[in-house]
């Protein structure tokens, strides 16, 4: 009991950096279920503040605002990680984890998890990466213009080839295919995106392919990368470059779309890459841009990293509003956990913490001039 009252005194004041109460009265503040988290807390470092959370040790009205002011607070410097975390982040600092085999984790542990629970979650043509609020009121907008801005960007004509790296549920593919005319392959390491992928494409030109980006070898008038280049890790980013300017043609338009961290790391969040996205690690413009040099000219960066916030918010309201048509697939420990994820991340884009960079790269194209959506 007094190494708990003790623990606890300890967690307070480091909360307390960010203005947040245990068992206050705002909606940041923490509702302490079980006695036990301020020595998990203290003994396992940033990982425990998830995984309590999912196993029902705390509570939150708005862990998105909690998360905000953590972050803001830097209060993650202050909690230990635990030795498994250093271990793994030693293991990614001296290997390679996103090699063709390591890669295929986060398809299986992720997105392979179920189509039912993607097609609740997100928009009608099931986008799974920050839409464009600008002048949208609603997600399934929200996304349609995101998609119309980056084929606007890319400079889309009628007959030409894309490739889509790390096309999803070919939300992408089919938006440039039936409105702009062009041909596009799609590719994926997910079976379960490709086989609903190639249904919602059907009709169209459009060829999905279970394949990893460094089996790609042929040419492309364009390419554009939606949401992938989080998984790619920074011992990859030179070959991802490699394989983008080798399949690009000389007048060809690249378009990168990315979460961009606001400092170099060489791992991600401990409870992020456990439970959520297995290897993956955030990329800063230091590290794009040391593997953009002497392979392309940047043409465009465009930022709307507060967007995720509301995309992230929209996608909560859909998992929360649909959960009984797809809770016995899952149990209550899911549920926590995939709204934490969510909550959390919005609240790390709330901070500023994290960003979202659209980057148009070419070969040297004289003519390309910077576009935003028409409306």
């Amino acid at each position: 009991m007094i190494k708990h009252q003790k623990s606890k005194e300890l967690v307070a004041q480091m909360l307390d950096l960010a203005e947040v109460k245990l068992d206050g009265t705002n909606p940041w503040d923490i509702t302490v279920n079980d006695e036990r988290l301020f020595s998990r807390l203290l003994k396992e470092g940033e990982i425990a503040f998830g995984e309590s959370f999912m196993d029902g040790w705390w509570d939150c009205d708005r862990i998105d605002l909690l998360t905000e002011k953590i972050a803001k607070a830097q209060i993650q410097k202050k909690l230990r990680y635990n030795k498994s975390f250093i271990v793994k982040a030693i293991l990614h600092y001296l290997f390679n984890p996103q090699t063709k085999r390591g890669s295929k984790k986060v398809a299986i542990d992720h997105y392979d998890i179920g189509n039912d629970l993607y097609e609740r979650m997100l928009d009608k043509n099931m986008n799974y990466s920050c839409g464009y609020w600008k002048f949208a009121d609603n997600l399934d907008q929200a996304q349609e213009d995101k998609l119309e801005m980056i084929c606007q960007k890319l400079q889309l004509k009628p007959g030409m080839r894309l490739l889509d790296i790390g096309c999803g549920w070919g939300g992408m593919a089919r938006h440039a295919a039936k409105n702009y005319g062009v041909e596009v392959v799609g590719v994926t390491i997910s079976k379960e995106q490709k086989i609903l992928a190639e249904k919602r494409c059907e009709g169209l030109p459009i060829e999905i392919r279970l394949c990893d980006y460094r089996d790609l070898n042929e040419q492309f008038d364009r390419i554009v990368s939606i949401g992938m280049f989080e998984h790619v890790g920074y011992k990859n980013y030179d070959t991802y470059m490699d394989v983008a300017h080798k399949n690009l043609k000389e007048e060809g338009l690249f378009l990168l779309h990315t979460i961009g961290n606001n400092r170099s790391v060489i791992t991600g969040s401990p409870w992020i890459l456990k439970y959520i996205f297995p290897n993956s690690m955030i990329p800063s413009i230091k590290q794009i841009g040391k593997s953009i040099e002497n392979r392309f000219v940047m043409e465009d960066w465009h930022n709307f990293g507060p967007d995720y916030e509301k995309t992230l918010h929209a996608w909560n309201e859909n998992f929360e509003a649909h959960w009984d048509e797809i809770k016995d697939q899952y149990d209550e420990r899911f549920k926590r956990m995939w709204s934490f994820y969510l909550l959390y991340c919005a609240g790390a884009f709330r901070a500023r913490y994290l960003q979202l960079w659209q980057i148009v790269l070419s070969k040297g194209r004289d003519s390309y001039q910077v576009r935003d959506l028409k409306k």
